[in-house]
Formats: structure tokens, C-alpha cells, sequence
């Protein structure tokens, strides 16, 4: 289920438990107790989606068309909270000290990002995702699966071999056809849509502070 599809679902959901809400005040002598506890278990639990997904929006830091969510993975979180991360970042979360992600699906004019169109995403010089371990990007499709490709490469970063520009930047190169002279820096994108997934390990005080950036996916041409 792509997020768009799921926001959409949590919508209805949040419509339908109104709904009842609603109707169980207008018609209170109308229920009886099995309907009573049967629609007060669905309202509950609708109303749990609901309420993760806006909190998830709360919680959410969009920079650049990157979602990143501070304070994920720590002990003292509540449930709402824990759920709320599972839902921007599906998988494991580790506390912000041992790692940090981001994610996105659109390019730096809000436009959804796919193979039928190049992107570049540039890191200035010294513009590297600050660390004590290790960064990596990775690409997949809008179901969060790695996308095949002909060299099998589903990420790249700090120890890709990345080439670096005569001014210390590096440009990673996201499209579906190689770059004539660009292969090192090469993220393959599949023809249709694709999500790209950041991820830094041991990150640096920037990051932790919020004073990094991710920088914006850019499209280098029109399609093709």
C-alpha cells in the first residue's frame, strides 16, 4: 500500500468511526449491548489509526522534500509515539545517537520522483552526512522493495566508492539509463515510480542538533 493510499484509507477510516460516533448519539435507544461493544472495539481501533497518522504528520520534519522525525527509538516513548515512527520508518529504529533516517519520494519542486526523468542529488563540498560509522542511500519502489537493476546496486554511499568533484562535492546520480561518465556515482531507478531511503549511522552533532540538511533531489533534465 503506497502512503498516498494509506492516508487516503485513514481518511475514510476517521470518516466511518464519525459516523457511528454520531449515529450512536442520535439513536442511543436503538443499540444494544453486543452492538454497543462490538462498534465501541471498531470505533476504538479506527480511532487508534487515525490518531497515529496525525501524530506521525506532528511529529514529521520536512526539509527539502525529506521526512526525518526526531527523538524515534528512545526508551521512554509512549505507544503512540513507537507507532507513530513505525509508521514513517517501517523496520527497526534505533535510538537518534546510534542512527538517523530520512525519506522521500519527491524531488526539490514537490514532484513525485520517477525513472522517467534524472535527478542528481548534490552534497556540497565538507556536505557529506556527518558520522562515526557510516551513511547510505538506498532506492526502492513505492512498496519499499529494493528495485532490480542490471549492475545490482540498491545503494550507494560512504563506501560505494563514491567520485568526488574537482571542488570536494559529490553528485549521486538517480536515474533509470547510466550517465555517460558517471557510473561510480550511479543509483539505478526503475521506469516507474521510486522512494529513496537515508540512512546515517553514529551520526555527528549536526545531525543530532538538526543543523544538517539533506539536500533536495534535483532533476537534471526533462524526461526522455
Amino acid at each position: 500500500m503506497t502512503n498516498r493510499t494509506y492516508t487516503l484509507f485513514t481518511a475514510f477510516i476517521g470518516v466511518v468511526c464519525g459516523y457511528v460516533i454520531v449515529r450512536s448519539f442520535l439513536f442511543a435507544d436503538s443499540l444494544t449491548v453486543r452492538n454497543d461493544l462490538v462498534q465501541g472495539f471498531l470505533v476504538g481501533a479506527g480511532l487508534g489509526v487515525v490518531a497515529v497518522e496525525i501524530l506521525a504528520r506532528i511529529k514529521a520534519t520536512r526539509i527539502n522534500g525529506w521526512i526525518t522525525v526526531f527523538g524515534c527509538g528512545l526508551p521512554g516513548n509512549d505507544v503512540f509515539t513507537r507507532a507513530a515512527c513505525a509508521r514513517i520508518f517501517p523496520g527497526p529504529v534505533n535510538v537518534p545517537q546510534e542512527a538517523m533516517y530520512w525519506r522521500t519520494g519527491v524531488d526539490r519542486a514537490g514532484h513525485t520522483l520517477s525513472g522517467e526523468h534524472d535527478y542528481v542529488l548534490h552534497f556540497p563540498p565538507r556536505g557529506l552526512p556527518p558520522n562515526d560509522a557510516f551513511w547510505s542511500l538506498t532506492m526502492a519502489d513505492p512498496k519499499e522493495r529494493f528495485v532490480a537493476n542490471p549492475i545490482d546496486r540498491y545503494s550507494v554511499g560512504d563506501r560505494s566508492g563514491l567520485a568526488q568533484n574537482p571542488d570536494g562535492s559529490v553528485d549521486i546520480y538517480l536515474q533509470n539509463a547510466a550517465p555517460a561518465g558517471h557510473h561510480a556515482n550511479w543509483l539505478p531507478a526503475p521506469a516507474g515510480r521510486f522512494n529513496l531511503w537515508l540512512r546515517v549511522y553514529m551520526p555527528g552533532a549536526a545531525i543530532l542538533h538538526g543543523e544538517y540538511t539533506v539536500p533536495p533531489v534535483v532533476e537534471a533534465r526533462p524526461s526522455r
